[in-house]
């Protein structure tokens, strides 16, 4: 039985609020001598080793709907983990991490036209009003600034991210039925394949796969490599990941990619209570401004659907 959208609500808050877990985590990792393909490959790979045999188990007697629905589950691992993850850290490595994320979020106005081009679901004033508010929020929140110039290969890496994103909500809010693959087993099957791909792209070259397996500095305190790989994998990445696929079906690819961007709110308050680093008055009103975004697109939900008939 699939959840209600006010449960769905709730999962997606909470994917964004584990997700948001990450950076702090990533960090002890990063400055302790890892690469972030590194770091990313172990977090998806060890979170899909834990899940393995919850997903199996989730799948008894439902092995059909992961023959019926494989060429999604690939796609799912592909652009929504492996190739989001992968075009961010390129990104990165020629962008400010607020540009770059900045880009990857635009998968969310993504996620509307996909809608639109490919269901028929014409974007309405309301969610192009939330659109437009969230965007603008989002790059409050970020606090872009200085004259920096950009990288093109930058710009197209950060897309590219986003067109993972895009794809992680869309390919995730598949069978909101509840009929075909379990939300548990789609994320274990999309972790898995996504930490075979980052190791294979390290394996030819294209990514530094480096670690380092020694103490790190986590919260001010040294501590073993294994406990922040602990918190990548479980609560910034098994947390979020299933999570974020029961929200994307309760509540459809359009509104839970909205409210995906809370992650960032979210980052910023722990980046408050963790770092002491105090969120700006741009910040909280951009923050402010997402929020909004949210309510604008999650009101145009609550009308019936526009859907355009084809010829």
């Amino acid at each position: 039985m699939p959840p209600t959208r006010s449960l769905g609500l709730l999962f997606a808050l909470l994917s964004a609020l584990t997700f948001s877990t990450s950076g702090p985590l990533a960090h002890a990792l990063l400055d302790a001598g890892w690469s972030a393909p590194a770091a990313v490959a172990i977090r998806v790979g060890t979170a899909a080793a834990v899940l393995a045999v919850p997903a199996a188990i989730a799948l008894r007697g439902r092995w059909a709907a992961v023959r019926r629905g494989l060429t999604g589950l690939v796609l799912f691992g592909v652009l929504g983990v492996g190739i989001a993850q992968v075009a961010f850290f390129n990104a990165i490595r020629y962008l400010p991490v607020g540009v770059a994320l900045l880009l990857e979020y635009l998968g969310v106005v993504l996620v509307v036209f996909w809608m639109w081009a490919v269901h028929g679901q014409r974007p309405r004033a309301l969610t192009a009003a939330g659109a437009v508010t969230a965007v603008v929020g989002l790059a409050l929140v970020l606090d872009l600034s200085g004259g920096a110039r950009l990288s093109l290969v930058g710009v197209l890496w950060g897309l590219l991210a986003g067109v993972g994103l895009a794809a992680y909500f869309v390919l995730g809010a598949r069978d909101s039925d509840g009929e075909g693959v379990p939300p548990l087993a789609l994320a274990t099957a999309g972790l898995g394949i996504g930490a075979v791909l980052l190791v294979l792209l390290g394996a030819v070259g294209l990514l530094p796969m480096h670690a380092a397996f020694g103490t790190v500095s986590l919260g001010g305190q040294r501590v073993s490599w294994l406990v922040p790989v602990a918190g990548l994998s479980l609560v910034a990445a098994v947390v979020p990941y299933v999570a974020g696929i029961v929200a994307a079906r309760a509540l459809g690819a359009r509104l839970s990619s909205f409210v995906g961007l809370t992650e960032v709110l979210f980052a910023v308050l722990i980046a408050w209570l963790v770092l002491d680093e105090l969120p700006t008055p741009v910040q909280i009103a951009g923050g402010a401004l997402i929020i909004a975004g949210v309510v604008l697109v999650r009101l145009d939900e609550r009308k019936p659907a526009e859907v355009l008939v084809s010829a």
